[in-house]
C-alpha cells in the first residue's frame, strides 16, 4: 500500500497522520460486500433504516469537535462555517429519515383490478419505486462534511435502500475518515447488514474511475466541476451495462438587476450581492459569477460601489493548490476573452508581482497570491475580483460565461429589456437565476421568468442564490451542464428519487406483493 497525507491549503505544509490509498483488492472486496447486503437492506422496513440515519446524525454530533478541527485545517474554511456543516449534514440525514418512516415516498399506485370488465377484463396493476442498487459517492472539495462521505448523496441513497461506497475527496482524507468511521459504528449499533458502507481513499483519480466501472455500482453521486462530472459521464457510459451519473457541476448564477431596483435600493443591492460572491471565498456552486445591470447613471453607481467593496476586501484562503491554480487560470481566461477588470482586492502579504488591471498574468497571480506572513509561507489565496462588460460582447464570446470558481463576478451592462430577455434566452443550463426586482416591475417580467425557469433548477427573487436551504422543497439541480440530468436535484427530499426504479407488479396475489403493495 501507499500511503499519503493532507495539506494545509494556508500554508501547503503536511498535516499530521498518513492515509493508506485503497487497494484494488480492497475495493473488489468493498463492492462485492456492497453487492451481498443491498437485498437485506433494501427490504428493511424504513423505521429500521431511518433509525440507522438518526444513529449516523447522533455520532457526528458527538464527534462534532474533532471532525470540525480536522476539516478546518483539512479545508482551510472557518470554524463557524465547519460548524455550521456538521449541523446542516446531520439536519439532511434527519430529514431523510423521516421521509422513510412511512411509505409514502415510494408512491405506490394501486390499479385494482376488474374481471368483468367488457370487453377484456381489466388487469391488477400496482407501482412503486425500488432501490437501484449500490450507489458510488465522490466527495467535493468545497463541502467536506455536507456534500461528502456523509452528505445529501449518501443519505439520500441510504434513504432508498442502496448501500454506498464513498470516495473520499484526496483534500481531506483526515475528515473522510473520522466521518466514515461514525457511519459504520452507527452501522454496527443498528444492526444493518455487513457492507452497507464503505470508504475509498487515495491522493488521485485512478480508483474513483475503477470504482464507477465496477459492475455492483448501480448509480454515481458526483458533486465537483464540469470536467470532472463529464469524465464519469464517459465512464458510466462506457460500461456493458450503462449507468446513471448525477452530476452537480456547477454555472454561472446570472443576477438579473432591474432599474427600478437600482433606484429604489442601489446599496442594499450592492451590499448583497458583494456578500454573495465573496461568501467562503466564492467557492460555491451558486456563486453569482454574472451580474446583469443596466447602463446608464444608476447601473454607474452600482458598479462603482461594487468596486469599493472589492477593493477593501482582503484574500482569502482557497480550499486547495488545485483550486487556486484553476481560479488564476480562469482569471486569465475572463481577461482574454474581453472581461475588463474593475476592481480587485488585497492580495495575502506577498512577494508575488503586483496584481491590477495590467493583464492576465498579473490577475492569474492575485489568485495564486500565495505568501502569508512572508515568502517561505505558501498557501493557497484568492483576491476578490470585479470585471465588467458589455451584454452584446457575451452574446458573442461564450468564453466571458464561464464559470470561474473563486470571489468574483463580471458585470454586464444592458441597454434594454428585449436585451436582457434575449440574453437570457442563449444561456445554457443554470443551478440558479436571480432577480432583483420593484413591486411595480414584477408584471412585466412574466416573459424573463418563463425563459429562465426552462434554464434554471432555482428561481430566487429579491434574495441571492448562495445558501442552500436543506428542505424538502428545495432543488439544487438544473439542466445541463450546470447538472447531468435537469430532472433531479441533490439537495431536498426528491433527491431520495435519483437512487430508484419504477416497478410494476402486474396480477400478482397480496402475499407476493411488497408491502406497500398490498
Amino acid at each position: 500500500m501507499s500511503a499519503f497525507v493532507a495539506l494545509d491549503p494556508r500554508t501547503y505544509q503536511a498535516l499530521p497522520g498518513e492515509f493508506e490509498t485503497t487497494t484494488a483488492a480492497e475495493l473488489e472486496r468493498l463492492a462485492t460486500a456492497a453487492r451481498a447486503a443491498f437485498g437485506p437492506y433494501s427490504r428493511l422496513p424504513g423505521a429500521e433504516r431511518a433509525r440507522f440515519l438518526r444513529a449516523v446524525a447522533d455520532g457526528l454530533e458527538a464527534a462534532a469537535a474533532p471532525i470540525a478541527a480536522r476539516a478546518v485545517a483539512e479545508s482551510g474554511l472557518p470554524e463557524g462555517r465547519i460548524g455550521g456543516e456538521v449541523a446542516r449534514t446531520s439536519n439532511q440525514l434527519r430529514m431523510f429519515a423521516r421521509l422513510i418512516e412511512t411509505d409514502d415516498w415510494l408512491d405506490p399506485r394501486i390499479d385494482a383490478g376488474d374481471p368483468e370488465r367488457a370487453p377484456a377484463p381489466k388487469p391488477d396493476v400496482r407501482s412503486f419505486k425500488r432501490p437501484l442498487g449500490p450507489v458510488a459517492v465522490f466527495g467535493a472539495s468545497n463541502f467536506p462534511l455536507a456534500f461528502s462521505v456523509a452528505g445529501g448523496d449518501t443519505a439520500s441513497a441510504l434513504a432508498a435502500g442502496c448501500p454506498v461506497i464513498a470516495k473520499a475527496h484526496p483534500s481531506h482524507p483526515g475528515t473522510s475518515r473520522l466521518v466514515a468511521d461514525v457511519v459504520l459504528a452507527a452501522a454496527r449499533a443498528t444492526g444493518m447488514p455487513a457492507g452497507v458502507f464503505g470508504l475509498v481513499q487515495e491522493p488521485g483519480h485512478e480508483l474513483g474511475q475503477a470504482l464507477v466501472l465496477r459492475p455492483e455500482i448501480k448509480a454515481v453521486g458526483f458533486t465537483g466541476s464540469r470536467a470532472g462530472g463529464e469524465a464519469l459521464m464517459r465512464l458510466a457510459a462506457s460500461r456493458p451495462t450503462p449507468i446513471p451519473v448525477y452530476a452537480e457541476m456547477g454555472s454561472v448564477n446570472p443576477v438579473f438587476v432591474m432599474p427600478g431596483a437600482l433606484a429604489a435600493r442601489s446599496e442594499a443591492v450592492a451590499q448583497g450581492l458583494f456578500a454573495s460572491f465573496t461568501l467562503g471565498v466564492g467557492q460555491f456552486c451558486t456563486n453569482p459569477g454574472v451580474t446583469l445591470v443596466p447602463v446608464g447613471q444608476d447601473g454607474d453607481r452600482f458598479v462603482a460601489r461594487l468596486a469599493e467593496a472589492t477593493n477593501a476586501a482582503g484574500a482569502g484562503v482557497m480550499l486547495n493548490r488545485t483550486v487556486c491554480e484553476r481560479y488564476g487560470q480562469g482569471l486569465a481566461e475572463l481577461e482574454a476573452a474581453g472581461g475588463r477588470p474593475v476592481a480587485r482586492g488585497a492580495e495575502a502579504q506577498t512577494t508575488a508581482p503586483e496584481v491590477g488591471a495590467q493583464g492576465a498574468g498579473a490577475q492569474a497571480a492575485a489568485a495564486r497570491g500565495s505568501d502569508l506572513g512572508g515568502a517561505d509561507a505558501q498557501g493557497a489565496y484568492g483576491t476578490p475580483t470585479l470585471w465588467e462588460a458589455d451584454i452584446r460582447a457575451a452574446t458573442a464570446e461564450p468564453g466571458l460565461l464561464a464559470e470561474v470558481f473563486g470571489p468574483s463576478t463580471l458585470v454586464l451592462r444592458y441597454r434594454d429589456f428585449g436585451e436582457l430577455l434575449a440574453f437570457a434566452e442563449g444561456l445554457e443550463g443554470q443551478l440558479t437565476a436571480t432577480v432583483q426586482a420593484e413591486a411595480d416591475e414584477l408584471e412585466g417580467l412574466a416573459p424573463l421568468i418563463d425563459v429562465l425557469a426552462e434554464r434554471a433548477g432555482r428561481l430566487i427573487l429579491n434574495q441571492y442564490p448562495t445558501g442552500v436551504e436543506v428542505g424538502p422543497a428545495m432543488v439544487h439541480g438544473g439542466p445541463y451542464p450546470a447538472t447531468s440530468d435537469g430532472r433531479s436535484t441533490s439537495v431536498g427530499t426528491h433527491a431520495i428519487d435519483r437512487f430508484t426504479r419504477l416497478v410494476a407488479y402486474q396480477n400478482f396475489p397480496p402475499e407476493l406483493l411488497p408491502t406497500a403493495l398490498r
